[in-house]
């Protein structure tokens, strides 16, 4: 049976202190709400609502950013989490299958514990509730099995026996249920509570009283984190950190000091990678195995290949390609740029919108020169090239295989491969001129001194 995900997205997020929409905060370089729609992903949904409600339009362009078939409806009143189910029933009227329904702000829900919601589903359970034993199960609602083993109930704390508040087997508000169970439960939702609102968690009781199996699923607490405020936000950076390095080491990489390495959401790290102290990945970043990634570098958008060597205090940004045993070094910055295998940008460069060939040596200084103000122009380094220090490359420009350009050059138009070319002004000596000019400034600072 095909599967499809709810996204509760609609809330202020008051507690944020935000005028960001709550799901739009980032965790790991990318907003909760992206992490709960990769959740998604694992189960292969096929189709993604998504309920916005404060900030819709931001929230809106968020989801199609990352998934341009994902669809967004509006919840216009906050009126509890049945209503902004309901507010999904039109744009699944046409489906047949199951549906999930998760949090934008809960972001870490794995593929995995949606899988066993699933199986459970599978087995014939009409309801699955996702639930986890909490250390301090405090204000949760707790998840009361029947003696077979099924789920009786959810009773919120408030409401609960002093019997039922020993339970620490808690509901996340992760539920599976299949299309027309859902909405056709959803729509017997009563609001006659204290805070008028329509309770999502109110259809486990409506499909236990139609004669329904219900069932729970279990998953770690931290799975479940919310959040609701900036600490909970530091909170989930940390807890996504943690794990994301102990994921890359376990899979072959070194981290010579882990907790001070950074990685964003989609970071893939191969095996017997190097990445040194101090280093942050952004989003959509991919190093291969060999690759030693030094200290202090930044990487973002950008692919880096097998043995390559990048930093310390390198800086990778978008549409950077590095090949094979290639060596981006100190004070290094390429942007939409090839560096092909064996190349060496050792020091104190800036490659932008460039193409450089196998082997070629960039020497310390050398700058692209790919902006006129309006258009971007391509610079292309032939094959064995060799770049000398500070050197300008005015794009756009080709410098030919095996050709070199003198240090300090200008390089304006194309270089034939193999040729040697200066671009600099001729250097003229004024014989004694410095010594003059020395004892001059001296003798003008004694003079201001004695006034």
């Amino acid at each position: 049976m095909s599967n499809a995900v709810i996204i509760l997205a609609a809330g202020k997020g008051t507690r944020m202190q935000s005028d960001l929409p709550k799901v739009l905060h980032a965790v790991a370089s990318a907003p909760m709400l992206v992490h709960t729609m990769r959740s998604g992903e694992g189960i292969d949904a096929e189709r993604t609502i998504v309920v916005a409600g404060h900030g819709a339009d931001l929230v809106e362009k968020a989801a199609l950013d990352y998934n341009s078939d994902a669809q967004v409806v509006l919840q216009t009143e906050q009126l509890g989490t049945g209503h902004a189910v309901e507010q999904a029933r039109a744009a699944l009227s046409d489906f047949d299958g199951d549906v999930f329904i998760l949090y934008g702000d809960t972001p870490f829900i794995t593929h995995e514990t949606l899988q066993s919601m699933k199986d459970k589903r599978d087995s014939g359970a009409s309801v699955v509730v996702l639930g986890f034993t909490a250390a301090n199960a405090g204000g949760y609602g707790r998840l009361i099995l029947a003696d077979d083993g099924s789920l009786d109930a959810i009773v919120e704390a408030k409401d609960a026996t002093p019997e039922q508040l020993m339970v620490n087997f808690c509901n996340s508000g992760v539920i599976c249920a299949p299309r027309d169970v859902l909405f056709d439960l959803i729509a017997k939702v009563g609001n006659d509570n204290a805070n008028g609102e329509y309770y999502l968690t109110d259809i486990v009781a409506l499909a236990r009283d139609a004669g329904m199996t219900c069932a729970a699923v279990s998953c770690d607490e931290s799975e479940t984190m919310g959040v609701n405020s900036r600490v909970d936000l530091a909170v989930a950076e940390s807890t996504f950190q943690f794990n994301a390095r102990h994921a890359a080491m376990i899979n072959g990489a070194t981290l010579t000091a882990p907790e001070t390495v950074f990685f964003a959401y989609d970071t893939i790290i191969g095996r017997d990678v190097i990445v040194e102290p101090n280093v942050v990945f952004g989003p959509d970043v991919t190093i291969e195995s060999g690759a030693n990634i030094r200290a202090f570098s930044h990487l973002e958008g950008c692919h880096v290949s097998k043995d390559a060597i990048i930093g310390p205090y390198a800086r990778l940004r978008p549409g950077a390609e590095i090949g094979d045993g290639a060596k981006v070094g100190n004070f290094v910055e390429v942007k939409n740029a090839l560096v092909a295998e064996g190349a060496k940008l050792n020091h104190l460069s800036y490659i932008g919108d460039a193409e450089v060939g196998k082997d070629a040596n960039i020497g310390a200084g050398t700058i692209t020169c790919n902006y006129d103000g309006v258009f971007k122009h391509k610079t292309i380094i032939g094959e064995r090239a060799f770049i000398g220090s500070n050197s300008a490359l005015v794009a756009p420009v080709r410098i030919g295989d095996d050709a070199m350009t003198g240090s300090g050059s200008v390089i304006t138009l194309d270089v034939p491969d193999g040729d040697l070319a200066l671009g600099r002004a001729k250097q003229v000596n004024k014989v004694g001129f410095a010594l003059r000019l020395m004892n001059k400034l001296k003798a003008a600072k004694a003079a201001k001194k004695k006034d």
